[in-house]
């Protein structure tokens, strides 16, 4: 583990890639990079230390899960369309001995049936949905209140 600054692995899964074109009435007009820069920012303020990965591909971020234990400290994700079938990223974070944080931009149950299911729940510590680009802002709270419990 990160022996000054707490280190905070936060994953974007496929077609976040896309943010601020894709669907802007469900997803809003933030890029993905623009949600990084601003939870790197409150990372600062609340001595954190955050490092973004986004991917497409299911063995990717089962990789960088791998990658990251004993050198993360936690992990958000947003594992996007995976997060309701993906049991190879349930197990890895599973096997990942940190807090970790699932967040959604929208509310997947207030959306379609196949939506409402989440893999990953049962493996994280809690899930932050439906406020927008505010979930990452409150997944970065949320982590730092883990660590330093």
């Amino acid at each position: 583990m990160a022996a000054n600054k707490k280190t905070v692995l936060v994953i974007n899964g496929p077609n976040l890639n896309l943010l601020g074109q894709r669907q802007p009435e469900i997803y809003g007009t933030a890029t993905l990079e623009d949600h990084i820069n601003r939870m790197i920012e409150i990372g600062a303020a609340t001595g954190l230390k955050i490092t973004a990965f986004q991917s497409n591909s299911s063995s990717e971020i089962v990789d960088r899960i791998h990658a990251a234990r004993g050198k993360e400290d936690a992990i958000i994700i947003n594992a996007g369309a995976f997060t309701h079938y993906a049991w190879s990223i349930h197990d890895a974070l599973a096997a990942f001995a940190g807090p970790k944080i699932e967040v959604h931009i929208s509310n997947p149950a207030s959306r379609e049936e196949w939506r409402q299911q989440s893999v990953l729940a049962p493996v994280v510590q809690g899930s932050i949905a439906g406020f927008g680009g505010l979930g990452y802002d409150l997944a970065v709270a949320a982590v730092d209140s883990l660590l330093n419990i």
